[in-house]
């Protein structure tokens, strides 16, 4: 990977992922900036020897990546006393949900190279998945970088139109929280079968994670394939899985993710 001075605008959860993540895999801490009001967070980046400031503009002037890690809503105010700045030679990544490329060389004029991004929280466990769109200025060179990059906290993939970028939140950005839902009914109803909660967050924590893995291990074989292959004909798997057809989980799933396309799709209206 090559080395570039990266500022980060923004210093909560996900940019933490990312900069511990580069720095486990030998990114040199003083070519790291982290710009945040809180000086909180902010002693937590120095501790690990990174730049930090509280000075966004003075923090991008030198960077050759800037990589913005605020909410939303006050990009625009973020933005405002920064697009001062020339960003002509500078990559832009953003992580904002919502925030359109078109919106952002709005509120960037001068930015030319543009790389959108959709992470998710996984990534503080360097295990995200992590959906990217360039901007057709952006070279080879600097794709690559970003790409590298999100690789140092967990998988990712490029997107061909940036309105996929919807599905992706839906897919992966929030899709975190879904699967939390699920194993907390799980564990929920282990309990009230009598069994304590740590040995029922035991048993759904780990059958969610061999699963997982199983998936991972077995990519040639359909995730239907899976599931009938532990479902015996009258077994119990086979009464827990007419449960769920009865409710209709599968349709109740594809309802979900498509409000989650279409708040994101709000929220690119919005911000």
């Amino acid at each position: 990977m090559q080395h570039k001075l990266i500022s980060f605008i923004g210093g909560g959860n996900m940019a933490q992922a990312i900069v511990f993540g580069l720095l486990k895999q030998g990114y040199p801490a003083e070519l790291i900036c982290v710009c945040d009001p809180n000086q909180h967070r902010r002693d937590l980046f120095s501790a690990q020897g990174t730049q930090v400031s509280d000075d966004n503009v003075k923090a991008i002037q030198d960077a050759e990546v800037i990589l913005l890690a605020v909410k939303p809503q006050i990009m625009a105010d973020v933005c405002a006393p920064l697009s001062a700045v020339d960003f002509s030679n500078k990559l832009v990544i953003s992580i904002a949900a919502g925030i359109s490329t078109a919106r952002l060389t709005a509120l960037l004029p001068s930015a030319k190279n543009i790389i959108r991004v959709m992470p998710n929280t996984p990534a503080l466990v360097s295990q995200g998945m992590a959906g990217l769109f360039a901007t057709e200025q952006v070279p080879t060179a600097l794709k690559q970088f970003a790409q590298d990059l999100l690789s140092a906290v967990g998988k990712i993939c490029w997107l061909e139109q940036e309105q996929d970028m919807h599905s992706v939140t839906a897919g992966s950005g929030s899709s975190p929280a879904y699967f939390f839902l699920f194993m907390e009914a799980m564990q929920q109803a282990l309990v009230e079968m009598d069994l304590d909660p740590q040995t029922a967050r035991l048993l759904v924590q780990q059958s969610a994670l061999g699963a997982a893995q199983m998936v991972i291990d077995n990519p040639q074989t359909a995730l239907s394939a899976l599931r009938e292959n532990v479902t015996s004909k009258g077994g119990t798997t086979a009464a827990a899985l007419a449960v769920f057809e009865q409710k209709n989980m599968t349709q109740t799933i594809k309802q979900a993710m498509q409000a989650c396309v279409q708040r994101s799709q709000e929220m690119e209206s919005l911000f």
